[in-house]
């Protein structure tokens, strides 16, 4: 198992207790935001109403955890996810694949919410698709995918999303076998090419990860693998994920699709 960094904790400051106004405005405020984000959780979670005087009849939320999904059960830890998508991981690369959640009763049962076991963030790469390496289907998994899996507000406060709102206890982050960013980037670096438009800003995130001690396509290769490590230790260094990892309810890996086996193996 990956040992977890330490959390880097916020402090919170508190509004003076001899200013009433202050502390007025300040429950004024903590009322809004309680509101405001009461719902984001009932948008993004599914619940919300889909327009006025129209209704959907769909099992309780309970049932629409595992519904449909053969005899599995949702993982509730971040080590009984793991061995999901290794279990899946197995299925995909020996052509055994089971295609779960697919079923009529699961579609609609994932009207009412839903109830993803794991966030995979990963490349955009058309031959990396985390639901199929993966044999997981509908309300199985939460994935994000930005080239060379770098992040930025967007890819944070969609991971952030999953754990914190969802309570998804494990974040993947999956490189994989000749990543056309992580080329780009060593390319870049070597050459002092000038990519195009946002292309570069891609490289410039990747650049830190770039093995010197390797050339040619050692060196891409190493970068991959270094790629990852690094963009799971900025998320496991992220103050609300780390306290969610100290308290053993998040668990953050690395890991590696290689292309010519199908295999997902940790980094």
């Amino acid at each position: 198992m990956i040992s977890e960094p330490a959390s880097h904790r916020a402090v919170g400051l508190a509004p003076n207790a001899t200013d009433s106004t202050s502390t007025s405005a300040a429950a004024t405020l903590t009322r809004t935001r309680t509101a405001r984000r009461s719902l984001l959780r009932a948008a993004l979670g599914g619940t919300a109403a889909l327009g006025a005087g129209l209704a959907v009849g769909a099992p309780s939320a309970a049932a629409a955890t595992r519904t449909g999904s053969s005899t599995r059960n949702r993982p509730t830890t971040g080590a009984e996810a793991l061995q999901e998508l290794a279990a899946g991981n197995l299925r995909w690369r020996t052509y055994r694949q089971q295609h779960p959640n697919e079923t009529y009763t699961v579609r609609q049962a994932l009207v009412s919410g839903q109830h993803p076991f794991a966030v995979v963030l990963g490349c955009i790469d058309s031959r990396v698709p985390p639901e199929l390496v993966f044999d997981q289907g509908l309300g199985d998994l939460m994935t994000v995918r930005s080239a060379g899996e770098v992040l930025d507000e967007a890819v944070l406060g969609s991971i952030a999303y999953g754990v914190l709102e969802l309570d998804i206890p494990l974040i993947v982050v999956l490189g994989h076998q000749s990543c056309g960013a992580v080329k780009a980037a060593v390319h870049a670096e070597e050459t002092g090419e000038e990519l195009p438009a946002h292309i570069q800003y891609l490289a410039d995130q990747i650049k830190p990860a770039i093995d010197h001690s390797q050339e040619g396509d050692a060196r891409i290769d190493a970068t991959i693998d270094a790629n990852v490590k690094r963009v799971r230790s900025l998320l496991a260094a992220e103050p609300d994920l780390a306290a969610k990892v100290d308290a053993g309810e998040l668990l953050i890996v690395g890991a590696r699709y290689e292309l010519t086996t199908q295999q997902v193996h940790q980094v």
